[in-house]
């Protein structure tokens, strides 16, 4: 038996963010949580900005002739021109040439950087001052800068230097280089460094000495069963540090820092708590079989007698040797949607040229396919892998669009055997779905049929979660090498569990757009089988982020066609709902990216489709 919550390493005022953490997966369970506090650099910092302004009309002729006039003019010479006092002249050549737009020289002659400003129709102003606060976090390893000085406040915990050596040298900001203040400042969100609009910081300078701020810290350690991973977490409020979190583990992989020292946790502890939980978590699966295992029993008892409305809230029925293999193949035929299969091997006794063309059949009317395999801890420990040649197969597999239709990994340390269809048929048992045909030689197995509504939901939120799991672990991978083939497997996964808004928020939060139109035609999947919502809130949050694509984007094609499809998709069912989509903001964008013609109106574009 594991320890209660109230027998771990917890602070007290940590409990309610423990349970947050637990509650977001039943394979989740913290085995310490502390708090801590930690010392921030502030130092103050006045920088100069220039940005330039609209010039004025005798600021643009006295430029304007400068650049044109051959030669070019004096101030007398175009005061006459001009019929003006030679006052005014000279006194507006005097102001531009203090801004280094004019040269000190006469005749009137334009510098390279009054040229550059005459182009855009301004000239610079004065340089202004501007006082912000430098912030050095050592935890983040980054200078960031803010409009705010932050508060001194007495923190009375333990300080997390006194545990991990961290590296509390303070940067000498005066001999950073401008270039990496600038970039520091525009990334901080403060908009007084924006190079696009002229608007140029051209200096810093230390105000005083830096402060040191004290901040609140929590620090986690998390076990996952399904992952059978030991991970730490720090949190500032609900704000996962990641930088500080990877650091962490590092450490803690390289033996440079001790959970006992730390957070009161010995090594026995923790593979006590890591066995009896992975205990724990399959004894909740044999619980779940042996409720489908009386329900079959219920059900035997009944089939003499009138169950009609038994039926009707669904059954729990046992199959033995040959009938399993042809209720596998009529499940997977009735599939609509999708199907999820966990098969601890796969071989080509079953996955054979019968088997693939069944599976591309499924892909063509729309079905997706999640495949998860293996028995062991590790994949590397696997006694009968996956054969590559069956596994290149079944990834060939493509939806209509050429996308990836029957996904399959190794998600390891399991035995169930499970196929859940649509959300409504669940197939579980003895049987191996993936390395057993089942049509010769009886071995005496025996599966469960069960189509119990809440008995179904169960099992699949328990393996669609294992799948989630793995989408994340595929799209953090994806993140840190740029890799576009994970990045779309990961969307994919999101696409069959009918998690298209978590996909899209990936896409915005880190500004991949170029993955836009594989997350429109993953969308198309969900719509065309009815997973999707028409009035889904993705679908306006995709289209607000039109607005950030360039015309020139290497993807426009390809999002152009994908927006066509989806709004088509939509009108097709519901056109009212189209058209509300189009906005005029919306419309505008359409119109800008050329997916829709400039003589089209919203109401023509979605009758095409209706």
């Amino acid at each position: 038996m594991f320890l209660a919550s109230s027998a771990k390493p917890i602070d007290d005022n940590l409990k309610n963010f423990v349970d947050e953490i637990e509650a977001q997966s039943p394979s989740l369970s913290v085995l310490a949580a502390r708090q801590f506090r930690y010392s921030l650099g502030q130092t103050p910092v006045e920088i100069n900005i220039k940005e330039p302004r609209q010039f004025n009309v005798l600021e643009e002729f006295i430029i304007r002739a400068a650049i044109e006039f051959q030669p070019p003019p004096t101030e007398d010479e175009l005061a006459s021109v001009l019929g003006l006092d030679s006052v005014f002249i000279k006194t507006t050549t005097a102001t531009l040439r203090s801004l280094q737009t004019l040269s000190a020289t006469s005749p009137i002659t334009v510098t390279s950087e009054g040229r550059s400003f005459y182009e855009k129709g301004s000239v610079p102003q004065p340089p202004y001052a501007v006082q912000i606060n430098a912030i050095i976090d050592p935890l983040s390893d980054k200078i960031t800068f803010q409009s705010e000085s932050l508060n001194e406040t007495v923190i009375n915990l333990p300080d997390l230097a006194d545990f991990i050596t961290i590296d509390n040298t303070i940067a000498d900001i005066a001999s950073l280089p401008l270039e990496e203040i600038q970039k520091s400042i525009q990334t901080s969100g403060l908009e007084l460094h924006i190079p696009e609009e002229g608007k140029i910081v051209t200096s810093c300078k230390v105000l005083a000495s830096t402060q040191k701020i004290w901040r609140k810290i929590s620090l986690f350690i998390i076990f996952d069963a399904l992952e059978d991973k030991l991970s730490i977490q720090i949190k500032n409020g609900k704000q996962i540090l990641e930088p500080a979190s990877n650091w962490l583990e590092l450490l803690h992989a390289e033996g440079k820092i001790s959970l006992q020292t730390l957070c009161k946790l010995s090594t026995e502890t923790i593979n006590f708590q890591r066995e009896a939980i992975l205990k724990q978590k399959n004894t909740e699966i044999e619980a779940r079989l042996e409720k489908i295992r009386q329900k079959a029993l219920e059900s035997a008892t009944k089939a003499g007698e009138k169950v009609d409305n038994y039926k009707a809230l669904g059954e729990a029925v046992q199959l033995r040797d040959g009938q399993i293999s042809l209720v596998f193949s009529e499940v997977l035929n009735s599939a609509k949607s999708q199907i999820l299969i966990y098969s601890p091997w796969v071989n080509q006794a079953v996955v054979n040229e019968k088997f693939l063309n069944l599976l591309q059949k499924l892909a063509n009317r729309g079905v997706r396919i999640l495949i998860g395999h293996g028995i062991a801890r590790l994949q590397e420990d696997e006694d009968k892998p996956i054969p590559p040649e069956v596994e290149k197969k079944l990834r060939a597999i493509k939806t209509p669009h050429g996308l990836p239709s029957a996904q399959v990994f190794w998600l390891g340390d399991s035995h169930v055997k499970e196929v859940i269809v649509d959300k409504e048929i669940y197939l579980c048992g003895s049987h191996n779905w993936l390395s057993y045909r089942g049509d010769y030689l009886p071995q005496g197995e025996s599966v469960y049929k069960v189509t119990i509504p809440h008995q179904v939901q169960e099992a699949y939120e328990f393996l669609a979660n294992r799948f989630q799991n793995h989408a994340q672990k595929l799209w953090k991978n994806a993140l840190e090498n740029r890799d576009s083939k994970l990045a779309i497997e990961s969307l994919c996964v999101w696409g069959v569990l009918g998690m298209e808004d978590i996909a899209l928020k990936e896409i915005q939060k880190n500004n991949w757009f170029e993955l836009l139109p594989v997350w429109l035609n993953v969308a198309l999947q969900g719509l065309k089988s009815k997973n999707l919502s028409c009035d889904s809130a993705s679908f306006k949050s995709a289209l607000s982020l039109l607005s950030q694509v360039s015309t020139e984007e290497e993807f426009i094609e390809l999002l152009q066609q994908g927006w066509c499809k989806v709004i088509g998709a939509i009108a097709i069912n519901n056109p009212k709902t189209a058209l509300n989509l189009l906005s005029d903001e919306v419309w505008a964008q359409f119109l800008r990216l050329n997916i829709a013609q400039k003589s089209d109106s919203p109401e023509n574009f979605i009758s095409q489709y209706t």
